[in-house]
């Protein structure tokens, strides 16, 4: 299926063909007015060097006025391999339709709302047939019932014309087009962009780059350039006031000759409010009793670190390199 992006907006434009694979643009004038568009042959030769395939309206009150619009079209440097004329069908429509088919230049007949209208179209050699279906559907049409017929019609017949889906509102409605067995299917920007987005393909991809992540990544590459070291002689509420500004949950402190005395928490605060009550003010780091601090080196991965995290249930890791502590691992930081 023939995927077309349907639209006259030049950033949407720039963006879905670096995709890739897309077959080539369609777009209207009212789609150009919205967009502020005031010279349209410019923008027409502008786009045509944009996209391998640009389909543009040929309008005319006969088929005459038709194709010389289409013909004015390609004197201004369009190229016939690369341009299809979008007509609205009418007999003077499929009849332009023809004279154009014949000398071998594309056509869509579009405006499509009626299977009689598309096997006119298709008897005339349209290139591509357009029912529009979220158009048909506003006014409570079966628009997919139509698409279907016009899918077998061509099936059936052989027509060498494409049933093109065009009016998409939504994701929807592209599942709707593969099931019909369209030839062709024109998408707005914003539906295309929602055609790979699936909530759990993005939470398991999130989950391979965590888990490649922890199985190949160091502690020392994961934590930052802070390491929150204080003095033991540190006064507590000078203390909590390094931790805050540290944006740790613990602060490391050491001893006068160098070495660690142990770590100071948050949680550690908390229960030392409960026994000491307001005399935690005239309190230095001195008075606090330390344990063995939860620690790992530096050079251990973030999947043993994240083993760790789990086993003691805590926030912070003292990160040490030689015995000494060179930084903190806080549990956020193995999300990256």
């Amino acid at each position: 299926m023939e995927l077309y992006l349907d639209s006259a907006d030049i950033n949407e434009i720039e963006g879905a063909f670096k995709l890739g694979f897309l077959t080539g643009l369609t777009t209207t004038p009212t789609f150009m007015h919205r967009e502020g568009v005031t010279d349209l042959d410019e923008m027409i030769l502008k786009l045509a060097d944009m996209v391998p395939i640009l389909q543009i309206e040929a309008l005319g009150s006969t088929a005459e006025e038709i194709v010389a619009e289409a013909d004015r079209q390609l004197d201004m440097g369009l190229s016939k391999e690369k341009t299809v004329f979008k007509i609205p069908v009418s007999l003077e429509g499929v009849r332009a339709c023809k004279m154009l088919a014949d000398r071998d230049i594309m056509v869509n007949v579009h405006l499509v709302y009626t299977l009689q209208q598309a096997y006119m179209a298709m008897e005339a050699g349209a290139t591509y047939v357009c029912p529009l279906v979220g158009r048909l559907q506003d006014q409570g049409h079966d628009a997919l019932g139509l698409i279907e017929q016009c899918v077998n019609a061509v099936n059936y017949y052989h027509y060498d014309s494409k049933i093109m889906f065009s009016s998409v509102r939504h994701a929807e409605h592209v599942r709707n087009a593969i099931n019909a067995g369209v030839h062709v299917c024109t998408v707005p920007w914003k539906v295309m962009k929602q055609l790979t987005d699936n909530n759990f393909t993005r939470v398991g991809t999130d989950q391979f780059f965590e888990h490649t992540r922890l199985i190949t990544n160091t502690v020392k590459s994961a934590i930052s350039n802070v390491n929150p070291t204080v003095a033991i002689n540190t006064p507590l509420p000078e203390a909590v006031i390094k931790m805050t500004e540290y944006g740790f949950g613990c602060i490391v402190v050491m001893n006068a000759d160098g070495s660690m005395a142990g770590i100071f928490t948050d949680g550690d605060l908390r229960r030392l409010m409960g026994t000491a009550g307001g005399n935690i003010m005239n309190m230095t780091l001195a008075d606090v009793d330390y344990g063995t601090p939860v620690s790992i080196e530096s050079s251990a991965l973030l999947e043993e670190a994240n083993g760790v995290f789990k086993k003691t249930h805590v926030d912070n890791l003292l990160v040490l390199e030689n015995g000494q502590p060179i930084g903190v691992l806080d549990i956020q930081d193995l999300a990256g």
